[in-house]
């Protein structure tokens, strides 16, 4: 077989009843529970924050860097889980609510010395990476 040829397998459409018993076999995380946890580490990150520093002006910056990934990751969850029939509409959506997300991330970030006084930028950042990272770890929540 040359390198131009492709080696592939035949393409089998599935039932219904097939689909349904595939569906249940892989477990799903819901995007709001990993929302939730961003929310909750968030919280965390920002105890963390107020406990080395002792400044609430580090630990509000660390709520606002929290809330800078959540809020955005919310209106995507809001948005994709509207559902779709049309698999071109999802992919469209799925690009749609992905740039808002983005858009109200830099938002956030481009007016966080207004809204926050004192900010900290270490502690924004620090949280908002944390918060960003649980959506990693969601993958490791699908086999349980």
């Amino acid at each position: 077989m040359g390198p131009d040829e492709v080696d592939e397998a035949p393409f089998k459409v599935l039932t219904p009843e097939e689909a349904k018993a595939l569906k249940a076999q892989l477990p799903m995380v819901s995007p709001w529970r990993v929302v939730g946890i961003q929310a909750l580490v968030g919280l965390l990150c920002a105890a963390v924050v107020w406990v080395v520093t002792q400044r609430s002006t580090a630990a509000w910056s660390a709520l606002y860097g929290a809330l800078s990934v959540v809020l955005p990751s919310a209106l995507m969850a809001r948005g994709m889980t509207r559902g779709t029939k049309n698999a071109m509409a999802a992919a469209v959506g799925f690009m749609f609510w992905e740039m808002l997300k983005i858009a109200v991330a830099i938002a956030m970030l481009v007016i966080a010395a207004r809204v926050v006084p004192q900010l900290s930028w270490p502690a924004l950042l620090i949280t908002m990476v944390v918060c960003m990272k649980v959506n990693w770890l969601a993958l490791s929540w699908r086999g349980r």
